[in-house]
């Protein structure tokens, strides 16, 4: 037996886990012991003015799983299936809508994410948003916000799209490259990137959004700097770019585990932030505006995404179907993440929870703060009027440690990340968990 040890990976090497953070307490804190919290929670309505409510509907199909995806997403199933899955969720919203916490309310933002929302078909999208607004009508909502793959956008679907009321259209681009497209698993290619942005353009859609994705496989420098450019061409209203990690869930994940490599095939995390670094500066000198640490908006004032800033600021938020998230009054819960499951939940007219935590009113504070750290600029005076806490003085430690690093600076009262603070801002924000809710930091 050799006695040399292995060499560490880098600090900086991108590994296995997620690193983005998309709620608080932490997923790994939900139970599956707590479904009674969320069936309290809907039992009644809110005392006072109830909060902003929000509808998701997951659409777990895809052409093609990516590699890097870690997402509830089915490729294998057929027209008849689909329909019934459609079906288990009109059912679902017809028992939450007639729960007292839901009932009589309008959704102010409306969210279709998956999987693949523009892998139905026209048919499917009509009858589905009609059965939906028959339910909770959606003549209150300010936003209704979907997701597309660039290859399922034939005319008649992009049509379609805009017809059901469609007002923020997401377009997963995530890489100019054929061959980095296809490394990566996506099922598109750029000459359907360019027909369907066409098409997106000539219906008049309010808001369009590309999605770009720093650090795939074999993605280099000379490429990256080419998405840019082509960014720039297309100019869209807005441009979102994720730093590429690789959860355990994927198929990326599941090559390094067979080969026993602790380091993802994928760019460091300075290298991923540098790149998306040099967008966010071409974008700016573009006349964006960088709006979130992942986020560039061409006119803040008219481009909005009220599906993440309501959320941000603890609306209710009633989500539908196969491993959906939740959060109504307090409470945060997964729906069931297997789709016979989740079907039989529906058939036996119960809930389908698969897991849920009720939260006290300081995890409450603490998520809507470290949630709001990734705008790039926190107000004190929101936390003293909505929780009676002064931040400034709360998380006076983490802020002055951060601040030492040069990562943000105080001003009027406001917490505001310098440019690499937004950057990292995830990594930043475990500094403001609660003791019990620490866990390991990504680089």
């Amino acid at each position: 037996m050799s006695d040399t040890t292995a060499t560490p990976p880098p600090s900086h090497a991108t590994r296995a886990g997620n690193y983005f953070i998309s709620n608080y307490p932490p997923f790994s804190f939900w139970s599956e012991d707590n479904a009674a919290a969320v069936e309290e929670a809907y039992a009644t309505p809110h005392a006072g003015t109830p909060p902003a409510l929000g509808l998701y509907h997951h659409i777990p199909f895809c052409r093609k799983r990516c590699h890097f995806c870690y997402f509830r997403v089915y490729t294998d199933k057929n027209a008849d299936q689909i329909k019934h899955y459609l079906d288990c969720t009109i059912r679902e919203l017809e028992m939450m809508a007639r729960k007292p916490l839901i009932a009589g309310r309008k959704p102010h933002f409306i969210y279709f994410g998956g999987g693949t929302p523009s892998y139905l078909s026209p048919d499917q999208l009509v009858d589905l948003t009609d059965r939906m607004k028959a339910l909770l009508p959606w003549d209150a909502a300010e936003e209704i916000a979907f997701e597309a793959e660039p290859g399922t956008l034939n005319p008649n679907k992009v049509k379609a799209i805009k017809d059901i009321g469609v007002t923020r259209l997401s377009l997963g681009i995530e890489n100019f490259d054929d061959r980095i497209l296809e490394i990566n698993g996506r099922a598109h290619r750029t000459k359907e990137v360019y027909r369907a942005y066409e098409r997106i353009r000539a219906e008049g859609f309010e808001q369009v959004n590309i999605d770009l994705i720093a650090g795939m496989l074999e993605e280099t420098e000379e490429n990256w700097q080419v998405n840019i450019a082509k960014t720039l061409e297309l100019q869209p209203d807005s441009v979102t770019i994720y730093q590429m990690e690789v959860p355990y869930n994927t198929g990326i994940y599941k090559d390094m585990k067979a080969s026993g490599s602790l380091v993802a095939p994928i760019a460091d995390w300075e290298t991923k932030r540098r790149w998306v670094k040099e967008a966010f500066a071409a974008l700016e000198a573009n006349g964006y505006t960088i709006s979130s640490g992942y986020t560039a908006v061409k006119n803040p004032e008219r481009t909005k995404f009220l599906y993440r800033d309501s959320l941000w600021g603890g609306a209710d938020l009633l989500g539908l179907g196969v491993a959906s998230f939740s959060h109504a009054k307090g409470v945060h819960y997964q729906n069931l993440t297997e789709i016979d499951d989740y079907d039989a939940a529906i058939a036996a007219g119960r809930m389908p929870i698969k897991r849920a935590l009720k939260t006290t009113e300081e995890e409450r504070m603490i998520r809507e703060f470290i949630l709001q750290m990734k705008l790039g600029r926190v107000k004190a005076a929101y936390f003293r009027d909505k929780f009676g806490v002064d931040v400034l003085e709360r998380f006076a430690a983490p802020l002055a440690q951060i601040q030492s690093e040069g990562l943000l600076h105080i001003e009027d009262s406001a917490i505001v990340l310098t440019r690499d603070g937004l950057l990292c801002v995830d990594n930043l924000l475990h500094d403001f968990f609660l003791p019990h809710h620490h866990t390991d930091k990504i680089v």
